[in-house]
């Protein structure tokens, strides 16, 4: 696996260009080593998460917003405050229905967000 270092120690979110990965999603990745990554993730109402997997474990925290979430066979209302885990390999995805973020934190590091 390729190595992507570090990234700063400190780092302050209004220093950090929003990229935009979809319509009505956007992200800012908020740190990372080769083990772990926090990413912060934008969704205006309607947005979607298309359905996914990947080798990765993610834990996401719901700081905003309302989302229906469907991981593996269930699909469910998930609001701020809220968070859900999703083990690597399993089908998952999100529809945005009041605008909101959602904070994931992935083991190891998506290597894909970094190119």
């Amino acid at each position: 696996m390729k190595s992507f270092g570090t990234s700063k120690e400190f780092i302050f979110g209004d220093d950090l260009e929003w990229e935009v990965v979809g319509e009505g999603l956007k992200r800012k990745i908020m740190g990372y080593d080769d083990k772990i990554m926090l990413v912060k993730v934008h969704f205006d109402v309607g947005a979607v998460g298309v359905m996914h997997e990947h080798y990765h474990s993610q834990v996401t925290y719901v700081e905003s917003g309302e989302f229906e979430l469907t991981i593996g066979e269930e699909t469910k209302t998930m609001k701020g405050g809220d968070s859900f885990y999703i083990p690597p390999h399993v089908m998952h995805g999100a529809i945005c229905t009041k605008p909101g973020i959602l904070i994931d934190v992935f083991s190891p590091i998506r290597e894909d967000f970094m190119e």
